[in-house]
């Protein structure tokens, strides 16, 4: 079994503006941390939060990972990912569909919601690629 866990983060500059995301992934199978920092271009937060959690699975899923934990600070997206809140933006859809069919194609994922202070270091590597 290949275990990670990832942190992702979405920060944005206005809302719309200029957006950036940052993931930290812990992988227990190699020992390894990597960490993704990068803009976005023009977005709001919701997008770049989705596209934090969308890049982090892509890489578990290159990495053949086989038990994932996400966490998140934002709550919106845990909600949505859990069916707790429907998703009703337009502009989000694309993005839950995308991050709802690499969950299940990863078999064992699940995404928490964490307080922002659990969340520092895709906090702070999002704030970085601003």
């Amino acid at each position: 079994m290949r275990e990670v866990h990832i942190f992702c983060d979405g920060a944005c500059s206005g809302n719309p503006g200029p957006a950036a995301i940052g993931v930290l992934i812990l992988d227990f199978a190699t020992g390894a941390i990597h960490e993704l920092s990068e803009s976005i271009g023009e977005a709001t937060n919701n997008i770049a939060e989705y596209t934090a959690l969308i890049r982090g699975l892509e890489w578990a899923r290159r990495a053949g990972a086989t038990a994932i934990e996400v966490y998140t600070d934002s709550e919106l997206v845990a909600r949505h990912i859990s069916g707790e809140y429907k998703v009703r933006n337009e502009g989000l859809q694309p993005l839950y569909e995308q991050a709802l069919a690499l969950l299940r194609s990863l078999g064992k994922a699940r995404v928490t919601h964490v307080p922002r202070t659990a969340n520092r270091r895709a906090d702070f590597l999002a704030t970085r690629a601003l």
